[in-house]
């Protein structure tokens, strides 16, 4: 990208969140993305839900969780036990899970509202056949976070090629819940479920 100022922007909101304002950036014609009202919505709810802590909604279209939502039940156990399964610092990453949005048209009000409704509850949301969206206190926790799913599909894409879905052995519940003690995290029980 040699021009940012093209296709980035700093966006002020108004104080009663109805406008926003471009302090930096679309230059040339640019506009903010269609799913914008979907970050502004995830930032209303993850501000309430972290007592402000959480600063930073992150956007982007990983290839290989989007590749998961073709193959993996579109519902957040599914997700969450799967990615969990593959690398254990996930739980440890994401211990309150993973939400799924089944698909739906980008960039509109349903989609922002279904999405904000999962942010309640989850650090993560992925929209089913296109991307996903993470939450954090700053751009490195939350880059990391999106990284770690990634890293996790990625796994996940190998073993279903290598093997057509089946796995030999796997991380169990109750390894889990030990995982749990050991971290200090709390691991909710919908997801350690006995497949």
């Amino acid at each position: 990208m040699t021009a940012p100022e093209d296709s980035c922007a700093i966006c002020e909101i108004d104080d009663k969140g109805e406008k926003y304002r471009v302090c930096w950036g679309l230059v040339n014609g640019g506009r903010p993305t269609s799913e914008f009202p979907s970050h502004l919505m995830n930032h209303e709810v993850k501000k309430a839900a972290s007592n402000g802590a959480h600063r930073v909604i992150y956007h982007a279209h990983p290839a290989n969780t989007i590749a998961l939502t073709f193959v993996l039940p579109l519902t957040d156990e599914a997700f969450t036990r799967e990615l969990w399964e593959m690398a254990t610092e996930c739980p440890v990453v994401f211990p309150s899970g993973i939400g799924v949005v089944p698909w739906m048209v980008p960039g509109g009000r349903d989609i922002a509202v279904a999405t904000s409704e999962l942010m309640k509850q989850y650090d993560v949301a992925i929209w089913a056949h296109h991307g996903m969206f993470c939450s954090g206190e700053d751009f490195d926790l939350t880059f990391g976070l999106m990284h770690t799913v990634e890293k996790s599909a990625e796994i996940l894409v190998k073993v279903y090629s290598m093997t057509g879905g089946a796995k030999r052995q796997t991380i169990q519940p109750d390894e889990f819940r030990h995982l749990a003690v050991d971290f200090g995290v709390t691991l909710p029980e919908k997801f350690l479920f006995e497949k």
